[in-house]
């Protein structure tokens, strides 16, 4: 059965609320309030097409060589054989899963994880094996034992999501070296999700699992346009590999959907041209952001807040019976002074059956002023909550 997403599936709730009169502070989906580059916005507005037709099943020849630059600013070296454009990053994980696993095989990952791989994973009819990571440890790759423990016959691949959603956690080179020798033992798949390569904080770098050396075969990226240029509605990612077999099988399910969305790859290959100093900018504002919450979190009695180093998601634990629960009651029977948050119970980035009851994911994604009102809010909410622990 395809499970609810924890994202979305309380909007009715935010809805009700609004038609109350109450405003809602919207933490629960990483939807950024930061302009989407003005080049990419040019490129809609001068769009002088006669037709909008198909492009290359693999998408825009001309928009995967500059995807190509812009791996190599990140010591990457594809060609645009190696990338297949998504509609979305989404599309690209639906289709490695398909070409890489099949029904019944197992796909390993360390949770709290999106909560959309679920969704990925039912569709294709395989089996996720999850590993708790714990949020004392701030939310660090488990230990190398339990993946090895995990390990079955149908075991094909390991997922990450690095910077994390949902809990920001930024892996080391030394946590992916782990990852590298389990992935060599074992002949396994790499799936690496870094959409949110570009949000690092407090002088960490990302390192991407392109760069691990002997598995070249065996490693997935999944990108996206979504958060790096806060376009999420443009609905373009990639898949990129160096492994002919797996492009190869992937490029089927490419050709089965025809082609990704042609506006979006215009609005994409334009988005290329941003300066850097657009990615300083909304750095700096992110992290303001994040010492927001994690500073208001960390003053809350009975609350357990890690500081992310990057993405703009945080996950802490509340003193709470149950998340769904207090999720839903925040919408239905809380205010505070005519305004309420939405949040994600992280009850739905877990596999493992009961975990998580008591985390939320908080997405940084609103101004300074208005992060402060909603943590305010949650602090009052937290006071009188029925179901305090």
């Amino acid at each position: 059965m395809m499970p609810a997403s924890p994202i979305r599936k309380l909007v009715p709730y935010a809805e009700q609320a609004k038609k109350r009169g109450t405003t809602v502070y919207h933490l629960n989906i990483g939807q950024p309030d930061i302009p989407t580059p003005k080049p990419m916005i040019d490129a809609m507005h001068n769009l002088d097409l006669e037709v909008i037709a198909y492009s290359h099943s693999a998408g825009i020849l001309s928009y995967r060589e500059k995807m190509c630059e812009y791996y190599a600013k990140h010591n990457i070296d594809v060609t645009p054989d190696d990338i297949i454009v998504g509609a979305g990053a989404s599309e690209a994980i639906l289709f490695a899963v398909q070409s890489c696993l099949n029904p019944d095989d197992e796909i390993i990952i360390p949770e709290p994880f999106y909560a959309n791989y679920n969704g990925f994973a039912t569709s294709a009819g395989v089996k996720i094996k999850p590993i708790t990571s714990t949020i004392e440890s701030g939310f660090a790759l488990p230990p190398i034992e339990d993946f090895e423990e995990a390990i079955t016959p149908k075991t094909k691949a390991i997922m990450i999501c690095n910077p994390n959603n949902p809990t920001g956690y930024l892996y080391s080179k030394e946590e992916l070296e782990v990852l590298r020798k389990i992935v060599k033992k074992y002949d396994l798949f790499l799936f690496a999700d870094e959409v949110y390569r570009e949000f690092c904080y407090d002088g960490h770098t990302h390192y991407s699992v392109m760069n691990l050396e002997g598995i070249e075969n065996n490693v997935v990226l999944f990108d996206s346009v979504s958060k790096r240029y806060s376009a999420c509605g443009i609905r373009i990612g990639a898949l990129v590999s160096k492994n002919k077999e797996v492009m190869q099988t992937a490029m089927k399910f490419a050709q089965a959907r025809l082609s990704p969305p042609s506006l979006g790859q215009i609005a994409a290959e334009a988005a290329m041209d941003t300066p850097d100093s657009y990615f300083d900018e909304i750095i700096s504002e992110y992290l303001a952001r994040r010492n927001t919450v994690v500073e208001a979190m960390s003053k809350m009695d009975g609350v357990i807040c890690p500081t992310p180093k990057g993405a703009f998601y945080v996950a802490p634990s509340l003193p709470i019976d149950d998340s769904d629960k207090f999720c839903q009651w925040l919408l239905e029977e809380f205010d505070y002074e005519g305004q309420t948050v939405m949040l994600a119970p992280a009850t739905g980035f877990y596999a493992t059956p009961g975990a998580g009851k008591q985390e939320v994911r908080i997405s940084y994604v609103l101004n300074v002023e208005n992060l402060k009102k909603a943590m305010k809010c949650i602090e009052e909410a937290l006071k009188v909550y029925p179901g305090r622990k």
